[in-house]
């Protein structure tokens, strides 16, 4: 983005000087446990249930890690995290593998209902996670770039929208 060669980009970013940052889509942030048979799932879950359980986390510096750092620690909750991985399918299966429990963007929501998980929605607070797009504040999007974004933001809609992710 910085050397000019690229038009957007799509993902969690910080704001950064000449960096148009629009807001794509909003997420939740929903805890995931492993399947106990007999045990039925709860609907939700306030953060402050979580305090003490070893939570499999994703790397300090990944944007995602730090919301859900920034809501334990505002919640006054401390979870071992003795286990950090890179990927979401990761996390997802060490908790189907019963080595913890993980907070996950409702993004992996698609992901984690083909695995022996149970899903809870977080309270108290709910937190969100921001996918932005980004793009060069001193030019216009190019009309490829605007066309695919337009495509993109209608098809991430539909799909979210029957996968229950928003």
């Amino acid at each position: 983005m910085e050397a000019g060669k690229l038009d957007i980009g799509l993902g969690i970013f910080k704001r950064v000087p000449g960096v148009r940052r629009t807001p794509f889509f909003r997420f939740s942030l929903i805890l995931i446990r492993a399947e106990q048979e007999g045990a039925p799932g709860r609907a939700t879950m306030t953060w402050s249930a979580l305090n003490g359980q070893p939570l499999i986390s994703l790397a300090p510096d990944n944007p995602t890690q730090q919301l859900i750092d920034q809501q334990l620690a505002g919640a006054g909750v401390v979870c071992p995290q003795d286990t950090v991985v890179n990927l979401l399918d990761t996390q997802i299966a060490l908790v189907e593998a019963n080595e913890g429990i993980a907070v996950i963007p409702s993004v992996g929501l698609p992901v984690a209902r083909n695995r022996k998980v149970t899903l809870t929605q977080l309270i108290n607070p709910v937190a969100h996670l921001e996918f932005h797009q980004i793009s060069n504040r001193a030019k216009p999007l190019s009309p490829d770039a605007a066309e695919f974004t337009a495509f993109l933001k209608s098809y991430i809609s539909r799909w979210a929208g029957r996968s229950g992710v928003l």
